[in-house]
């Protein structure tokens, strides 16, 4: 693949960012003890299924157009805002480790965005 990364490319990325976000948080919601059926009638779920939905056809546009070694690795920014998402929204708890852990994630996609630009 001779594609690079072009700026609407790297907003289309981050539009995958978000929708991935907000799936896993849709899906954190409806998360219970619960039976998969019980989860599979609150309309949360189906907020969810459709942002996997929407990210699908984006991601597929994202890799028509930029190498899989440079879209991917972007891609992983997802985890950073997830884990902000779940802080936020659930409260739940980042330890020094865990932040840590964010931030090296963070400066890999860092380096591997330079390199596509």
């Amino acid at each position: 693949m001779t594609g690079t990364l072009t700026l609407p490319m790297l907003g289309l990325i981050l539009f995958c960012i978000l929708a991935e976000t907000a799936r896993e948080v849709c899906f954190k919601q409806t998360a219970s003890e619960d039976a998969l059926l019980s989860a599979l009638a609150k309309p949360v779920t189906w907020i969810g299924i459709f942002f996997w939905a929407i990210e699908l056809f984006a991601w597929t546009a994202v890799l028509e157009h930029v190498p899989l070694t440079i879209a991917f690795p972007l891609m992983a920014l997802s985890y950073v805002v997830i884990v902000f998402a779940g802080a936020v929204i659930f409260k739940e708890n980042i330890n020094l480790r865990h932040a840590t852990g964010v931030f090296l994630v963070t400066a890999g996609v860092a380096c591997v965005g330079v390199t596509g630009l």
